[in-house]
């Protein structure tokens, strides 16, 4: 029995020295593998940090024990792009993961280390990678098709606001992804006969000139994306309700910080699928032989507390639809 017992043990011992990290047993003695991981803030993407780490460890990654992961915050200033990208290249790290707009950072800095993005926008129009079925270079990732379900997005706010007539649109005009998601709208707003007001911001003090001057009242907002708006998402909020604008976004973090809706995929999902893409090079697949991701589901978030305070009736129809409602 001792022996049957003692033979187990030696074949479970096996096993789980199979199951770990191929990349961690290569590594040298003392060097775990390394993440660089680039957000905006950490607080606003916790959510997306937990699901990332979680699947990691239920690919057999343990922060700490088999891997490292070196996180740094952009805080909304993409010029600190560049001198974050560096130091993960001083760093040595194995893999880059960021979001769309620090690609081009990392892209500069870096044409040996594996980047995957887990929010891309469009990287084949913004010239990230050949073509999503082979990316070709370093760079992988997970596109959220901004730019192509821009047109849904605006068929929702006409099924909430019927009498949408005009439309101003906040983005950022430095952000090369977010200029292709601005133009989508307004080409699809004037196929609707929609009249279109873009407020162009490039730092966070253009916010307010930006919507002093929307001197016509415009019938809703359509917010672009990005590090800079989601680090000042709270002042475009705050202007956003005094001029009793309904909103929507891409996502549902500024639904529950009190915008009107949102349409767009589920962010904490793509992490996770980003940490898939991460497993797979840890074990030695090359980056540009990774198809680039697409969403498989999309979400409906919708505020019915800010509907209210707006004076909106919203369509009993639309909100059997959504995803989620907040009250």
């Amino acid at each position: 029995m001792a022996s049957h017992i003692g033979r187990r043990k030696f074949l479970a011992t096996l096993g789980g020295a199979a199951a770990w990290p191929l990349a961690a047993r290569a590594q040298q003695p003392g060097k775990l593998p390394t993440i660089g991981f680039l957000g905006t803030e950490a607080s606003a993407w916790s959510p997306l940090t937990a699901a990332f780490v979680q699947r990691l460890h239920e690919l057999g990654w343990i922060e700490g024990r088999s891997i490292a992961i070196e996180y740094r915050w952009s805080e909304g200033r993409p010029e600190r792009h560049a001198e974050i990208a560096a130091e993960f290249v001083r760093l040595k790290v194995d893999v880059i993961v960021s979001n769309a707009i620090a690609i081009p950072a990392l892209m500069q800095s870096t044409a040996v280390i594996p980047i995957v993005f887990a929010l891309g926008l469009d990287p084949v129009g913004a010239g990230v990678v050949a073509s999503l079925a082979r990316p070709g270079g370093n760079v992988t990732g997970l596109s959220t098709q901004s730019s192509d379900i821009a047109g849904k997005r605006l068929e929702l706010l006409r099924e909430v606001l019927p009498r949408l007539r005009r439309l101003a649109i906040i983005g950022n005009v430095d952000f090369p992804q977010g200029v292709l998601e601005m133009a989508e709208v307004q080409a699809v707003a004037r196929g609707l006969g929609i009249e279109v007001a873009p407020l162009e911001i490039r730092r966070a003090e253009d916010i307010s000139p930006a919507f002093e001057a929307l001197k016509a009242q415009a019938d809703a907002l359509y917010v672009v994306g990005d590090a800079l708006v989601n680090a000042n998402r709270t002042r475009i909020m705050t202007f956003s309700l005094s001029a009793r604008l309904p909103t929507i976004f891409n996502t549902r973090s500024f639904v529950q910080a009190g915008g009107l809706m949102s349409y767009g995929p589920n962010f904490p999902d793509l992490f996770r699928r980003a940490a898939e893409l991460v497993d797979k090079i840890l074990r030695g697949t090359k980056p540009g032989d990774i198809p680039v991701e697409q969403p498989s589901r999309f979400e409906l978030v919708i505020n019915l507390t800010t509907a209210k305070a707006l004076g909106l009736t919203i369509p009993e129809s639309f909100l059997l639809r959504a995803d989620e409602v907040i009250e």
